[in-house]
């Protein structure tokens, strides 16, 4: 058979193809970077990120959360903040949100769409997963990450911190010194901890994931806050009109209302509950404190740090000495002590008193609706009895006619009787029945006013 011929068995082109695509060059994959890296090359944090599985830029925006990359995995659109209050936007894979944070996989679960309407504060070793209504982020010692930012209700969030985290960064820096500042501060390895002159400028501020934390409770507090006044202003005149006209309308008005107000009140109550046991647990508070963790950490590669940089150059100037009484006393304890917990316990304190003041508001508003209801139904009652003493007084009246009818009906029987012959007799016949039923009746509704059967 020819070469062209109808059976001829020609090779196709597409395993050329795949030949020249396995020939041609990959790209290299680069692993995630260790998360110490991250923290010291905070200047090239866009890099890490990209080899994190991160993309960074305002491009990100535009994804939305349900993009998919060409691997398959889902993209996450976060914004991150770090402790100068500088903002970036990314575009990340749940496994580079895992290995940057160190977090379980499993705590990514609560910020996803299936625990929307949960509220959640969980402690982890280097992470503080926040799930308050709207707010999704992960608090860490130096960075904190915010789910889905360009959602209008997490746009408050974003722009408190952005207009927060600068100040306070200033103000931390004005207080403790500049970084650089060898007097200030001590080199541990590849970190800068801040020794007790600087320790004592931040006495008066709270950590950074506390910074965060409140944040978060603020804006979450303020829009439960206003949303109880919003509907308010609704529900008042509501109950008002139904209390005036009971009817359908009404009716259907005020149990809206209730509804919203039912929903509302799960919401307060969910965030006041996760608290309340975060107040109760001083364990649990503890394990919020990341920058002491870290801190703990940080220590004894501190002091190794020093050790080997005074073997390997000695013509340098001595550093500060954090083993002195005053320097060990003040780092231990407002930093190194791990049953302090009195600035968070105070935090939460203040804000479990407005979410409790928010929850007493929407609770007079459904009290104030029951007593409505109550006045409703006492009205309804009340024109029920009228209506049964009303059926009960033609009751008595129809006894009353039949009494008469049964005479009238006795006579009409065509039975010789001989009344029939008495002349004029049908007039005082008919008088007399009439005011022997009459008096029957009166008889019968003095007796039930008497027995308190009718009002009066």
């Amino acid at each position: 058979m020819g070469k062209g011929g109808p059976c001829c068995f020609r090779r196709t082109s597409g395993r050329r193809r795949l030949k020249k695509a396995a020939e041609s060059p990959s790209r290299p994959v680069l692993s995630s970077p260790p998360w110490n890296e991250v923290n010291q090359n905070r200047s090239d944090n866009s890099s890490a990120i990209a080899s994190s599985g991160c993309g960074g830029g305002g491009g990100a925006a535009g994804g939305g959360k349900g993009k998919k990359k060409a691997g398959g995995g889902r993209m996450w659109l976060w914004v991150r903040f770090d402790r100068a209050g500088r903002e970036e936007t990314l575009e990340c894979e749940k496994s580079a949100i895992v290995r940057r944070v160190s977090i379980p996989a499993r705590d990514l679960r609560i910020l996803g769409p299936v625990f929307s309407h949960s509220s959640n504060i969980l402690a982890r070793e280097k992470a503080m997963v926040v799930n308050l209504e709207f707010i999704k982020a992960i608090v860490t010692a130096e960075e904190v990450l915010i789910l889905d930012p360009v959602r209008p209700e997490v746009l408050s969030f974003v722009n408190q911190l952005r207009q927060q985290l600068p100040h306070k960064s200033a103000f931390r820096t004005q207080e403790g010194g500049p970084v650089g500042d060898p007097e200030m501060n001590v080199s541990a390895g590849r970190h800068w901890l801040p020794v007790p002159e600087a320790v004592e400028g931040l006495q008066c501020e709270l950590p950074f994931e506390f910074q965060v934390l409140e944040i978060a409770l603020e804006v979450v507090c303020t829009y439960l806050d206003s949303s109880v006044a919003e509907l308010e202003t609704v529900a008042y005149p509501i109950i008002d009109e139904l209390a005036k006209n009971v009817s359908t309308n009404n009716l259907e008005h005020v149990r809206d209302l209730k509804s919203n107000l039912t929903r509302l009140l799960a919401r307060v109550q969910k965030v006041r509950d996760e608290i309340e046991h975060l107040l109760d647990d001083n364990e649990d508070m503890a394990q919020l404190y990341l920058t002491r963790k870290w801190m703990q950490n940080q220590q004894p590669e501190s002091v190794l740090g020093i050790g080997g940089s005074n073997i390997v150059n000695s013509t340098e100037p001595p550093l500060r000495r954090l083993s002195s009484n005053r320097s060990g006393s003040l780092v231990t304890s407002n930093y190194l002590d791990d049953n302090d917990v009195e600035d968070l316990e105070m935090l939460l304190e203040a804000y479990f008193m407005q979410l409790d003041g928010t929850r007493n508001k929407i609770l007079s508003v459904r009290e104030y609706i029951d007593d409505t209801e109550d006045y409703v139904n006492i009205q309804l009652d009340n024109q029920r009895n009228e209506l049964i003493q009303l059926q009960l007084t033609l009751t008595i009246a129809s006894f009353a006619i039949a009494v008469e009818t049964l005479i009238a009906g006795v006579f009409g029987m065509n039975i010789p009787c001989p009344l029939y012959n008495v002349k004029g007799i049908f007039g005082y016949f008919w008088g007399g029945t009439s005011a022997g039923c009459i008096l029957i009746f009166f008889l019968i509704f003095g007796y039930a006013r008497w027995k308190k059967l009718l009002g009066s």
